[in-house]
């Protein structure tokens, strides 16, 4: 069991959330894709739109979890040079705008880095937390050790396959919020929202009070409403990427990107 810690911005925003009796939303959206001037714009028009927790992903190579539309936009990133440091540099202007703000990555790219280095310099930033898809808690030990240091929240994953023992050791090495992915296999949206979110949420609970947000398949407004029903947070990410990977110019992307986060923030209102 890891020791207490002050209250972060994401448990600032939880208890917001829960004190107004509705979901956080939370959106995703690659920095440096398609540049990163235009990522930075587009995360402002996320927020302007009604999202209240940033996602920020860290443009990986091999991102074996993340469907064909995530993949696409982080090949984009990396053609036009994204680095680690444009990626600090999209955390600090999304801080900025008074939204807590997590990055999600893959652990290979923190290790190459230097995890010390890395926690230091998301802190610097204004970050708040780290999402690990891929890293589990029993082989965290630098992660923990160095998030603890710099007042970082971690995000786990639990899925529909997490074994009780699995989950509940998950849950409790977790901070901030826990990432409960509720479909099996890659991420991406989806018509319909998987039956095995609102089990796993439940799982969760019976183990702990830490808010617990669903993700992977949300694509609009009905949807965030349904998932918003029982959980402390709505994850999206694919289809804020998919607003800019289909338009014709990167204005009218930037637009589409704040048009579905409105929709997707009165999804989650109407609860």
């Amino acid at each position: 069991m890891t020791s207490a810690s002050p209250a972060s911005p994401v448990d600032e925003l939880f208890e917001r959330t829960r004190s107004q009796g509705r979901a956080a939303l939370v959106g995703y959206l690659p920095a440096g894709f398609p540049t990163k001037e235009t990522s930075i714009r587009a995360i402002e028009a996320m927020v302007e739109g009604g999202v209240d927790l940033v996602e920020i992903g860290l443009p990986y190579s091999d991102p074996v979890m993340d469907g064909p539309v995530i993949q696409a936009a982080a090949e984009q990133a990396l053609a036009a040079g994204s680095r680690t440091t444009d990626v600090f540099d999209v955390v600090r202007a999304t801080a900025a705008t008074g939204v807590p703000t997590v990055v999600m990555t893959y652990w290979n790219p923190v290790e190459r880095y230097g995890v010390e280095r890395f926690a230091a310099d998301l802190a610097g930033a204004g970050g708040s937390g780290l999402i690990t898809p891929d890293l589990i808690p029993d082989e965290a030990g630098p992660w923990i050790e160095a998030s603890g240091t710099h007042d970082l929240d971690r995000i786990f994953l639990v899925a529909p396959s997490s074994t009780d023992e699995r989950l509940a050791m998950t849950v409790d090495a977790a901070s901030g919020f826990v990432y409960a992915t509720a479909v099996m296999g890659v991420t991406g949206a989806r018509e319909q929202t998987s039956s095995l979110g609102e089990e796993l949420v439940a799982r969760v609970r019976a183990v702990s009070d830490k808010p617990v947000g669903v993700g992977l398949g949300v694509s609009n407004g009905a949807q965030a409403h349904e998932i918003a029903a029982y959980a402390d947070a709505v994850i999206v990410g694919s289809a804020l990427v998919r607003c800019l990977l289909d338009a014709p110019d990167e204005t009218a992307g930037i637009e589409a990107v704040r048009a579905l986060a409105r929709d997707l923030r009165a999804g989650v209102e109407r609860n």
